[in-house]
């Protein structure tokens, strides 16, 4: 390579540093260390900080041997050029038993302590799903664990600006603590984005504690903080109104069914933030939170409301409604709402003009995505609206159709564009020719259990246009269809 007797060659090994960087950068460790032995310049590329701002390690708990390597290489390039490191996830997949996550303190103990030493730009850190309150984490080995957590962020609080611990399940003293090591160096901390949702163990009652208001009150630059609704009080909000109010913009809440979420909170105490926090938006995100009386008491009409997702999952009672949800409480929100998810089992009513009167009565609503029982007709008159700049609509992700109708769509599609459609899992109606926008977006997502169902009907012989046919527009013959393939649990049309 270093031979100027080739004029290609030669020309390679005069690349600019920069054309080399950048090549480099698309590289994985691997090749990067066998580009390294071409020369002395591309070696040197190879040194390059640039090359090593961002690093994800990820911990395997069923670990093969080509993951053992990735792993022992990735963090053997961590300790290397960790000086230069500033955007550091941990990624920890599926423990299985006491060894592995005792393997993982050890190995995390030596990784965090030589960062401490060496490195003073790290501005971002993420460590998901750490799930300490687990039982293949020991006493001991999890008591280590936060610890040398507690000690590294201490290190890193002049400097780190985003913070990543969602589903670490730790107590409550555990979890102060570790908030507070983000203040120790000043007694204040200017991180701007905070993850604590699921951070501390289920039903516990956050809110009253006055650990978690003493930590919460010393940031003092908050733009984003994702937390679950077991921490909302008055307390809480007037805190973030006195020493982020200036700053904040996003709260990310979720409210699951087996945290404690019967706090009472008053509106004021939202009027005020939302006062002293103008840009603020609150995005909802409900799990099995479905009783109108639960939602109502959360859901005050004080909250600058972006975004609101409920989402059912295996919620079953029989005295359950979603329409006085839909009549009387989220059309409070018209005028701020933005994105609107609805996952629900709904097989004992119709919601086809509840629903629909709530998108054209909100005016900023762009994002829709709907998992229950609608007719086909519902969509047609979405679609119609939609057509004719009602509502603002831009994508719609609709599943679950309730009957079969015939022509679908073809007529209210006219004129429109932009927008882009998704329906899934089981819409029945017969769809004309795809019309021609090429912004749309047309395939079928179907749910585990009915890809399955579908992939066995395949297995047992059955022929591929019985799983599912796509009918051609009405003016066709009645048993014209187009071909389908399944590929990654998506089914696709075919012309």
């Amino acid at each position: 390579m270093e031979d100027d007797s080739d004029p290609e060659q030669s020309c390679w090994a005069g690349l600019p540093d920069v054309c080399l960087r950048h090549i480099f950068h698309w590289l994985d460790d691997r090749d990067r260390s066998r580009a390294a032995l071409v020369c002395k310049k591309w070696s040197r590329a190879m040194y390059s900080g640039s090359l090593w701002r961002t690093r994800t390690i990820t911990f395997n708990g069923r670990p093969s041997r080509a993951h053992t390597f990735e792993f022992e290489t990735a963090l053997w390039y961590v300790k290397k050029f960790g000086k230069y490191l500033e955007h550091l996830e941990i990624k920890l997949l599926n423990p299985y038993n006491a060894v592995l996550t005792r393997k993982f303190q050890v190995t995390m103990r030596g990784l965090l302590s030589h960062l401490g030493k060496c490195n003073s730009r790290l501005v971002s850190l993420s460590i998901q799903h750490l799930e300490l309150d687990r039982v293949v984490w020991k006493s001991m080995v999890r008591a280590q664990f936060i610890k040398n957590l507690g000690t590294f962020l201490k290190r890193m609080s002049k400097h780190l600006d985003y913070l990543n611990l969602k589903g670490a399940r730790v107590t409550l003293e555990e979890g102060c603590d570790l908030l507070n090591s983000l203040s120790y160096l000043r007694n204040k901390s200017f991180i701007s984005e905070v993850n604590i949702e699921d951070f501390f163990s289920l039903h516990l009652p956050i809110y009253s504690s006055t650990l978690f208001h003493q930590a919460v009150s010393k940031f003092h630059s908050l733009v984003i903080l994702t937390f679950n609704y077991n921490c909302i009080s008055d307390e809480l909000l007037d805190i973030l109104c006195k020493h982020s109010g200036h700053s904040l913009r996003t709260l990310n809440i979720k409210c699951h069914i087996h945290d404690p979420h019967g706090q009472v909170v008053w509106g004021m105490s939202w009027a005020n933030l939302a006062k002293r926090a103008p840009r603020l938006n609150v995005n909802f995100f409900f799990e099995r939170v479905m009783k109108h009386d639960h939602l109502a008491r959360i859901l005050l009409v004080e909250i600058p409301v972006r975004s609101i997702s409920l989402r059912s999952c295996y919620f079953s009672d029989p005295d359950w409604t979603m329409r006085p949800t839909l009549i009387n409480l989220l059309p409070a929100y018209r005028h701020v709402l933005q994105k609107l998810t609805l996952e629900v089992n709904n097989d004992h009513e119709l919601l086809d003009d509840e629903l629909l009167q709530l998108i054209l009565s909100c005016k900023r609503l762009f994002f829709l995505k709907v998992w229950a029982f609608l007719s086909v007709t519902f969509m047609e008159k979405l679609l119609q609206n939609r057509a004719e700049k009602k509502c603002i609509l831009t994508t719609i992700k609709k599943s679950g159709f309730a009957q079969h109708r015939q022509g679908l769509f073809p007529a209210a599609l006219q004129g429109l564009h932009g927008a882009s459609l998704l329906c899934a899992g089981g819409a029945a109606g017969r769809l004309g020719p795809a019309p021609p926008f090429p912004q749309e977006t047309w395939e079928r997502e179907y749910s585990g259990m009915e890809k399955q169902r579908l992939l066995s009907l395949a297995v047992r012989g059955k022929k591929r246009k019985k799983i599912m046919q796509v009918h051609g527009a009405s003016s066709l013959h009645s048993h014209t269809s187009c071909h389908t393939r399944i590929s990654k649990g998506v089914i696709k049309k075919q012309k």
